[in-house]
């Protein structure tokens, strides 16, 4: 049973459904959500960040850090060496690096290298699909939230949410606190 055939979908007689999940124009592709690929790429450059007196982490050490499957995040730090963001060093020592500084590393850029280009709705990126198109009166409008949050995404770099732990941390040791006391920090 989907949820647009739930029971409480109906309401009086008439169907309640939701655009993007029931509605007539639904759409597959994955909008506004980061996946788990770009979260890993997010953990794993976070990782080397923190750790910049190493010369090269392996991907199992991230891996293991975090908890996260070693073939899948292998696949990740081999696309991001790809793209540019790390560097890989060979041999015994050997494993992944920043290929620039914490702070010239974006969000945006690793969601990118990973997912490729962010859109929240399908119409965004010049998709003809839509007979609406001509009528359309909120294309424009979320064209410029998609913009807003990619610039957003570009200002936040991987030092910033390496510090932004840091800073997480501290404050827990100094304020006596288990890891859920503190609700809410703002990047």
């Amino acid at each position: 049973m989907s949820r647009c055939d739930a029971p409480g979908a109906n309401l009086k007689g008439k169907r309640r459904q939701t655009y993007t999940e029931c509605g007539p124009f639904q759409s597959h592709i994955s909008m506004l959500k980061l996946t788990k690929k770009a979260d890993y790429g997010l953990m794993a450059l976070k990782y080397l960040a923190e750790h910049p007196e190493t010369p090269a982490l392996s991907a199992k050490d991230v891996a293991d850090a975090y908890g996260i499957p070693l073939q899948l995040l292998a696949k990740i730090l081999q696309r991001l060496t790809k793209t540019g963001l790390l560097r890989s060093h060979a041999g015994m020592n050997g494993g992944y690096a920043l290929a620039r500084d914490s702070r010239q590393i974006s969000a945006f850029e690793v969601i990118h290298a990973i997912d490729g280009p962010l859109f929240i709705t399908s119409c965004t990126k010049g998709a003809k699909s839509c007979e609406l198109s001509s009528n359309c009166t909120i294309r424009e409008p979320l064209a410029r939230v998609n913009e807003t949050i990619a610039a957003v995404l570009k200002s936040i770099s991987i030092h910033d949410l390496a510090e932004q732990e840091q800073a997480t941390a501290k404050a827990r040791e100094e304020h006596g606190c288990e890891e859920n006391d503190l609700v809410k920090l703002t990047v």
